[in-house]
């Protein structure tokens, strides 16, 4: 563990995050985080917290968390994907080689659906990019 804490901290929730100045260095030598915004992710919007105004410092840190972010999140949908279609391998092996009648009549419909719907938004999105 190091010894220095960052000057911010940033407590994910769903749509964004509350930040926090983190402060050491008060009298009592306690770690104190004052909330100081809450970003919502989805449409950018930063709203300072209470009546404060947030510094040029701030505003920079929180346009860093929000720039890095936004590139994890869309690191975890392609990886969510490629973990999908490893599924979706594993699902035909044991279709085929360890399924019983009742196993496929229980999801058969449910997979076939949901794979044609996939395949009808894939092929639709690839005409579109090729024309």
């Amino acid at each position: 563990m190091t010894t220095e804490l960052p000057d911010y901290y940033f407590r994910v929730r769903e749509n964004g995050a509350f930040v926090f100045r983190v402060d050491t260095e008060n009298r009592h030598r306690r770690i104190e985080m004052d909330q100081i915004a809450v970003i919502n992710i989805k449409n950018g919007e930063v709203k300072a917290h209470g009546d404060r105004e947030l510094s040029a410092e701030d505003r920079a840190a929180i346009d860093a968390w929000i720039e890095d972010r936004k590139a994890t999140l869309a690191a975890r949908d392609i990886d969510d994907i490629l973990r999908a279609v490893d599924h979706l391998n594993l699902t035909a092996h044991w279709a085929q080689s360890r399924a019983s009648e009742e196993d496929l009549e229980a999801v058969t419909d449910a997979l076939l659906l949901a794979m044609h719907d996939l395949r009808s938004v894939l092929v639709r999105k690839k005409a579109e990019r090729l024309s």
